[in-house]
């Protein structure tokens, strides 16, 4: 079953349990899964696994920013709100890596590249992106190699 089944599963289970957070955000992201299939003009009816991911990651983004946003406003019921929504969310990314298996990458590349000039991090990072490919976060990636070129 692709992630968009078990969304559109899980919505009638949240209407069941009459769990409106839960709800709306599981009919916000088919709502963004439906406009990416009209965007591309797809005959499908539902987004394969890869862009599901894609887009719930671009949400989860969202959320962590608005949580922010809303933390520097003082809104913190807002504050409230989107970090339950942001739970809901981050049960359908898969595990991503930790800091110290990051690390660990970083000094394995460094160990075979060398030091990048400073002029050159962000292709180093970039290609430390390419290798972990969704597997780890990017905030989480960029620190890691901050920490370990000092």
């Amino acid at each position: 079953m692709t992630i968009h089944e078990t969304i559109k599963n899980q919505i009638v289970d949240a209407m069941r349990a009459q769990d409106e957070v839960k709800l709306n955000t599981l009919r916000g992201l088919i709502a963004m899964f439906s406009y990416e299939l009209i965007s591309k003009k797809s005959k499908d009816s539902f987004i394969d696994d890869v862009g599901a991911l894609t887009l719930i990651k671009r949400s989860v983004n969202q959320h962590k920013d608005s949580i922010e946003q809303f933390e520097k406003g003082g809104r913190n019921d807002l504050v409230k709100k989107e970090k339950a929504e942001l739970t809901i969310l981050e049960k359908f990314l898969p595990e991503t890596m930790s800091k110290a298996d990051i690390e660990k990458i970083v000094k394995a590349k460094i160990k075979k590249e060398g030091i990048p000039d400073t002029k050159k991090v962000g292709q180093f990072m970039g290609g430390i992106m390419k290798e972990l490919k969704g597997k780890a976060d990017g905030a989480d990636v960029k620190e890691v190699i901050e920490r370990v070129l000092k």
